[in-house]
């Protein structure tokens, strides 16, 4: 759930400088209404990891906002009289009233969160107090609150720098104690667990906001966007407040995301992909006879652009089973019988048991893609669609199925450049409507929600990889080699040891990029070469601790 809040996003200082100003007018302006309508209050949570500008963010909204109507209230380990009472007594006492904003450094989700880090919490005493975070939220919203919850993530090196920058500055080095150090060697297992928390109190009423720390004019513009545009929208909203009503998404200032950080250049050599696809292909036939597998299913999920070679991607993977053995569900348009069930159900019957393959050819994201864009379903509908989803996906995990999902992107061009081909072949018509050809005038409104899609719904146990898919032959490769490698990881057997590609001979013309140039590329991280398992493209399936 983290990979949007690891692209680097950056703003410069004359864009801060730009904004800056605009922004804190429309925040005082949005409060001061705030506080003359009165009839609900604003509480805020600004959790994160250590040295993520938690607190610097907090100052910054106090200089850009009235502070005589704003609270702010810090936790730390329960007092002697706080443990006497029951265990949310301290968080309700610090409840702003109507026309207030409450800002909480540290919340109710700190104590979870340290005592499972701890082991101090098991796994099921730490879910049923999700259950009940989620209830307590759902009652404040209920009530009229707005309820705005930040994460704001590191990654483990740009922490360890972060720490190293305050305590190299004579004016901060206090905020950096020996405990922060020690904090750090937990990092892995802190992710765990924040993974998992933010998966389970993801709630359509009180959704998280996870924000990357690392520039803090970034995170400043972002966080105070954010808390405007949900302020406003929630001010403007006239009706009256008998359903829970969830903030604004979170704005994408610089134009970065998830899908145009891509690499839309990678491609593979024709003779390289074959041999790829003869290795790849046998190795996925062994997976599936693997005596380990029979106590496991695998569900695959393939959602895309339209021509974006799902298909023949599918054929590829298809090719390598035995056709006993899985079953391929293409999704259209629910009919009657499926819109009288609730909206899962349709995918609900078609899960395999232990030893088999389900494919989907579309899936149970058409909730939050083209039913949200199109407005098939109301905004309740597709914003409670997030947490029912990452319920769903953790159930089919816990059953122990293994859940694949592919997004394959191309660009706008070769989208285009296909419908003209699909249009004049005559056995390729039929893969062309007039629906495709509309979609493309919503291509803005699509991009947007397959982001916060991406954003919402990859979570530890089923992560989503993006296919850079402009070259058909490269996705199909990284398609099958993800499939291998994450039933590798689940099955616990050893990977498949793949012989470096012979490059192309000198001074050879060709349009397509060779392999091992596209294997080798550098984390944003490190900076080092990555292994060979890199050489299909930058995975978004990242190592993520099984939450």
């Amino acid at each position: 759930m983290f990979e949007s809040a690891e692209l680097g996003h950056k703003i410069d200082k004359e864009t801060f400088k730009a904004e800056e100003p605009k922004l804190r007018a429309a925040l005082l302006e949005a409060q001061e209404q705030l506080r003359e309508n009165g009839s609900f209050p604003v509480i805020i949570l600004i959790s994160g990891v250590d040295g993520s500008g938690k607190g610097e963010t907090i100052n910054v909204l106090y200089e850009w906002m009235d502070p005589r109507f704003m609270s702010t209230h810090a936790f730390y380990a329960p007092t002697a009289e706080e443990r006497a009472r029951p265990s949310m007594w301290r968080y309700w006492r610090a409840l702003p009233p109507k026309g207030r904003i409450g800002i909480f450094a540290g919340s109710w989700y700190s104590q979870p969160i340290a005592e499972r880090i701890t082991n101090d919490l098991s796994r099921s005493d730490f879910d049923q107090r999700m259950d009940q975070l989620n209830r307590f939220e759902a009652m404040l919203v209920n009530e009229g609150a707005l309820v705005l919850k930040f994460w704001i993530h590191l990654s483990k090196d740009a922490q360890r720098e972060r720490l190293k920058a305050i305590e190299a500055n004579p004016l901060t080095r206090w905020r950096v104690t020996k405990a922060s150090w020690d904090r750090l060697k937990t990092y892995d297992k802190l992710q765990e667990v924040a993974g998992h928390l933010l998966r389970t109190s993801n709630t359509p009423w009180a959704p998280w906001i996870i924000v990357e720390g690392t520039d803090d004019r970034y995170r400043h513009l972002t966080i105070g966007k954010t808390i405007l545009d949900s302020l406003q929208k929630r001010l403007a909203d006239k009706r009256e407040q008998n359903s829970p009503v969830a903030p604004a998404a979170s704005p994408r200032i610089d134009r970065l995301d998830v899908l145009s950080s891509l690499d839309m250049t990678q491609s593979l050599l024709k003779k390289t992909y074959e041999a790829e696809l003869a290795t790849w292909q046998g190795r996925l036939a062994e997976l599936m006879r693997h005596p380990e597998f029979r106590k496991r299913a695998l569900i695959l999920a393939f959602e895309g652009s339209d021509a974006a070679g799902k298909g023949g991607a599918i054929r590829r993977v298809t090719s390598a089973m035995d056709a006993r053995q899985y079953q391929l569900i293409p999704i259209a348009a629910p009919t009657e019988e499926e819109r009288a069930q609730p909206y899962l159900w349709r995918f609900w019957r078609h899960m395999p048991r232990l030893g088999r393959v389900v494919i989907f050819d579309r899936t149970w994201y058409g909730r939050v893609l083209v039913e949200r864009v199109e407005g098939f379903c109301s905004d309740a509908d597709w914003l409670r669609a997030y947490s029912e989803i990452n319920d769903f996906e953790h159930d089919l995990w816990r059953a122990g199925g293994i859940v694949i999902k592919f997004w394959l992107q191309i660009s706008d061009e070769e989208q285009l450049r296909r419908f003209d081909e699909r249009a004049k072949i005559e056995h390729k018509r039929f893969k062309i409507t007039e629906e495709d050809w509309r979609n493309r005038e919503k291509a803005g409104a699509y991009h947007e929600a397959v982001c916060d899609m991406i954003d919402r719904t990859s979570s530890g146990t089923a992560p989503w990889t993006l296919v850079e898919a402009n070259d058909k032959l490269f996705a199909r490769i990284k398609v099958l080699r993800t499939i291998c490698e994450r039933v590798e990881r689940e099955l616990k057997i050893d990977p498949l040891k793949v012989p470096v590609p012979i490059a192309p001979k000198a001074g050879k013309s060709t349009t397509e990029t060779p392999v091992d140039e596209v294997k080798v590329e550098e984390t944003k991280e490190t900076k080092e070469p990555r292994n060979d398992k890199a050489k299909a493209g930058k995975t978004k399936e990242k190592a993520r601790p099984t939450a």
